[in-house]
């Protein structure tokens, strides 16, 4: 009903912010992780989702498509409502969470608020075909960022390197399997093989 507002960030608050369009204050409830991106007084254009209840309308906003997208797949989950899937946005990224339900890391998404292990094992296997499509982590407030510059990256095992670092693996776990790994390799099929072997 309504795809996205653009406007000025007038407040900031836990969960939630308005947004002043034309003049009109819209409480918007978001991530952790859109809220950080967010200042007070900026302009900004925010995805958004109307969910529709029978005691209330509620809109729910986000910085990104990618991010949007994420919480569409999440609502479709059996059990899985508008703020459980803040709270799984809040604490991962998306590739993350992606990489999760690659990786079956129930333990690791049972970190999310309000999700425990029936609830990490659903989504995994609902979502274990659906979110194949998340990018790597872009350069923006909204994901993590490597520890390392990767314009200043020198071959395809160090970028790969820099963004399994950004997924939470060690240097000591990824750069063994890395440097066994077919030195012709780009850096997207190394970081593919290393979590196809992760997955194992």
């Amino acid at each position: 009903m309504i795809g996205f507002l653009r406007g000025k960030v007038s407040h900031i608050a836990e969960d939630m912010c308005f947004l002043d369009v034309s003049g009109v204050g819209y409480r918007i409830f978001a991530s952790s992780r859109t809220l950080s991106t967010l200042d007070i007084g900026k302009e900004r254009q925010l995805f958004t989702h109307l969910a529709v209840r029978e005691d209330a309308m509620i809109l729910y906003g986000f910085t990104t498509k990618e991010e949007y997208d994420v919480f569409q797949s999440l609502i479709a989950v059996s059990g899985v409502g508008p703020k459980a899937a803040l709270g799984i946005l809040s604490s991962f990224s998306a590739a993350q969470l992606a990489l999760a339900i690659q990786n079956k890391d129930v333990k690791r998404l049972t970190q999310a608020p309000g999700i425990g292990k029936k609830s990490a094992e659903r989504l995994i296997l609902e979502l274990k075909d659906k979110l194949t499509g998340i990018a790597m982590p872009e350069e923006d407030g909204a994901v993590v960022k490597p520890s390392v510059d990767m314009a200043e990256l020198s071959s395809p095992r160090d970028e790969a390197l820099a963004a399994l670092a950004s997924f939470g693996y060690t240097r000591e776990e990824a750069e063994p399997f890395l440097k066994k790994a077919d030195a012709a390799a780009t850096t997207e099929e190394l970081i593919r093989m290393f979590l196809k072997q992760a997955a194992k």
